[in-house]
């Protein structure tokens, strides 16, 4: 359907509306009437030109998008966009944000794309497999495999996600792996195909903050569902892991 050279135009086209503005001092909108979920013009203005180059290339399929909704979005191909996941970090000068592009046929995740920018970095999967471009060279992504819970490297975005009860099942996790990380937003995906992470869990996502992930974990060789076991294309409450047996062992104590 979608090929690499599709995604490096997205990521080009994106690069040329963010880049200028990350770490200016441009405006900063809040989205939110209690509380903070900013936005920016880079946001807004990446989101509109890479919905434009879809609509040149696949005018036939729908989109949906963070900034600007959704377009025929009960189709069978449906491309999914966030311009900027982790806006925070935008704002806040760190390059741990990305580009999300994914792409789904009947509601299955099949390809995706995050772009780093800053970093010059290009994460993607088509069904071809899952791929890494970047400072050094490129070449495709493995997840690691074989770490036990004890061994593992865990990644979130920050445990104040977790609410109420489901802060506790966050806490048995991180005090069963080795190491924690917080705050690397989409980068923790990327980092998760790439072999330098084991596990990565979020609480209330969106499906523009997860779908162009999935090809790229699961073409990599790793497992993301939601914390039920089902699909993650949805959203919501997620957890991936390098291996199938990593994120079996993980779920059950989550579950348990």
């Amino acid at each position: 359907m979608t090929d690499a050279a599709f995604f490096r135009r997205l990521a080009a086209a994106a690069a040329d509306q963010t880049l200028p503005r990350f770490r200016q001092k441009g405006m900063v909108s809040n989205k939110l009437a209690s509380g903070f979920d900013p936005v920016t013009e880079a946001d807004q203005e990446a989101e509109r030109v890479i919905t434009a180059l879809i609509g040149e290339t696949y005018p036939e399929h729908g989109i949906l998008g963070e900034e600007h909704g959704t377009k025929h979005g009960d189709g069978r191909h449906v491309w999914v966009i966030d311009p900027i996941d982790g806006t925070r970090a935008f704002i806040s000068g760190l390059p741990v944000w990305g580009t999300l592009v994914g792409l789904t046929e009947n509601g299955d995740a099949v390809a995706g794309m995050m772009s780093q920018p800053f970093t010059g970095e290009l994460f993607y999967a088509t069904t071809a497999g899952a791929f890494y471009e970047g400072p050094g060279g490129g070449g495709p992504l493995r997840t690691r495999q074989g770490s036990s819970l004890a061994d593992a490297t865990l990644f979130t975005t920050t445990p104040a996600l977790f609410k109420n009860e489901k802060r506790a099942l966050f806490d048995r996790l991180e005090s069963s792996v080795r190491l924690s990380r917080y705050g690397v937003d989409c980068y923790a995906f990327a980092m998760l195909a790439a072999g330098h992470a084991d596990l990565v869990i979020e609480a209330g996502l969106q499906p523009y903050d997860i779908v162009a992930l999935i090809p790229i974990i699961e073409q990599a060789g790793g497992v993301i569902t939601s914390f039920d076991g089902g699909p993650a294309e949805g959203g919501g409450d997620v957890i991936a892991a390098g291996s199938a047996e990593l994120h079996a062992a993980a779920l059950k104590l989550i579950q348990s």
